[in-house]
């Protein structure tokens, strides 16, 4: 295939997979400026996302899963990058800004967790050419990534001098967590839930994207982008990291670490340079922790990602 064809629809993959999100993210905000859920319609939103839609979607997700693919070198390359990046920013924020423990947490997370599920997706369809691409950096952040984190924030949220023990009694409350624990069990043992019993879980698990992507859709009337002059410096720091610095750390790895080439280094480093995943933003509402932090993350890095993600299809397509 000649290579500005390739270029081409890469092109064309990446501004198909962004029109999808920003258009449901312009419904929310539709939502928001004409007060559609009343005054408390974003947090119980991102409350129903969080306790009941993204669960049940890690359920059902995982529960159908390939572990072999859970245990891939894209997931190594996924899990490595994602590690890099948020131990990175917590360095900067914790050791070198002084931060407080919540708002780095959502900061490293804002830095980190890439949208590959509403982005990753179609832009795996579209310009990696297999929707297969996407599935182990989705299975790691649903199945491990995102729960760890969550924990953390469970703990810091209980105060700052919280035990381990009291770490340990938040596992079993933590409806993420044992959604994907169930959904490993079930794919670990090899059985088939009758589809009875599962559709109700893809039914619900179906709102967790469009319902994470419409709250955050109607968190954003009424605020501007940095208004928040505090938070100001982080969001460009997480954006920074989020863009640059992961995507790089990923094809360092890919390429000298694990000896990728071709479409393989390339898919790894695509992945790694998507947006913040819209999840961050539910997380810090839940916690209500850098929630500035993460919208705006959400937002630039959202923003910025159609020319960063063009860049990387040009240089490694």
């Amino acid at each position: 295939m000649p290579f500005q064809y390739q270029i081409t629809l890469s092109m064309l993959g990446v501004l198909q997979g962004f029109s999808v999100i920003w258009i449901v993210i312009l419904i929310g905000y539709v939502l928001g400026r004409f007060n559609v859920l009343g005054p408390d319609g974003q947090r119980i939103l991102s409350r129903l996302v969080f306790f009941v839609a993204t669960p049940a979607l890690m359920l059902q997700t995982l529960s159908r899963t390939d572990l072999r693919a859970v245990f891939s070198t894209s997931l190594l390359v996924a899990a490595l990058s994602a590690f890099a990046a948020s131990l990175a920013y917590l360095f900067i924020a914790r050791v070198l800004l002084k931060r407080r423990t919540g708002t780095a947490l959502v900061g490293a997370m804002s830095a980190s967790l890439v949208n590959a599920a509403y982005l990753g997706i179609p832009i795996a369809v579209y310009v990696l050419g297999d929707a297969s691409f996407a599935a182990p950096v989705l299975i790691f952040q649903l199945a491990f990534y995102t729960p760890f984190f969550v924990l953390m924030m469970d703990s810091v949220s209980r105060g700052r001098n919280a035990s381990f023990g009291a770490f340990l009694i938040q596992i079993p409350k933590n409806p993420i967590l044992i959604a994907s624990l169930l959904g490993l069990l079930i794919a670990g043992t090899g059985w088939h839930p009758p589809d009875l019993l599962m559709q109700p879980f893809v039914l619900v698990g179906g709102a967790a994207v469009p319902g994470a992507l419409l709250a955050f859709g109607i968190s954003l009337y009424g605020s501007k982008p940095l208004q928040n002059r505090l938070d100001r410096g982080d969001v460009l720091l997480a954006s920074g990291v989020k863009l640059v610095l992961q995507p790089l750390v990923a094809f360092l790895l890919a390429r000298y670490l694990l000896d990728l080439h071709g479409h393989a280094l390339f898919a790894a480093v695509v992945l790694a340079a998507l947006p913040t995943a819209q999840n961050v933003f539910i997380t810090a509402a839940r916690y209500e922790t850098g929630v500035s932090i993460a919208k705006d993350t959400v937002l630039l890095t959202t923003a910025v990602g159609v020319p960063v993600l063009v860049l990387v299809s040009a240089l490694l397509a």
